[in-house]
């Protein structure tokens, strides 16, 4: 009996690595027959933590730009045959958001997340989100470092 996925986590930030995720994510969808696929777009709330002159206004710009971008990639699975497809923008710190909180909440049994596109400094003083999420996430994580093709 093969394993079959049910409640698929796609995190996309804009980034060529979380479009490569997307992209496997929805092939991997269609083969798992009734399988759901949620998008996921978590806002920093830590990046707005240091700004003096905060207002409303520049969140919901992010949000709106946020919107548009999960609107497209809706688009794009039920053009290319998806049909049960979701998503959702979520305010907090990506690496829980994505992790525990989301998973716990939609029943997730497969996080699909792009590889880091930071540098060994960069990774070594910030930490990865990627690397996070595989090493906390309750569920499978899989990796997406390759296109559709594999290169």
């Amino acid at each position: 009996m093969t394993q079959q996925y049910k409640h698929i986590l796609v995190p996309v930030d804009g980034s060529k690595e979380a479009e490569l995720a997307f992209r496997k994510a929805v092939a991997v969808a269609k083969r798992n027959d009734g399988a759901e696929l949620h998008l996921l777009h978590v806002i920093d709330t830590r990046a707005f933590q240091n700004i003096s002159n905060f207002d409303n206004a520049m969140v919901e710009q992010v949000t709106e730009t946020a919107k548009k971008t999960l609107d497209r990639y809706v688009e794009e699975a039920k053009n290319d045959g998806l049909e049960n497809i979701a998503y959702s923008i979520e305010y907090g710190t990506p690496k829980a958001v994505i992790s525990q909180d989301v998973p716990k909440e939609l029943h997730t049994d497969l996080i699909m997340i792009g590889a880091t596109g930071l540098n060994a400094v960069e990774r070594l003083l910030i930490g990865s989100v990627t690397e996070y999420v595989t090493r906390t996430a309750t569920c499978d994580v899989l990796v997406v470092r390759t296109s559709l093709e594999n290169n």
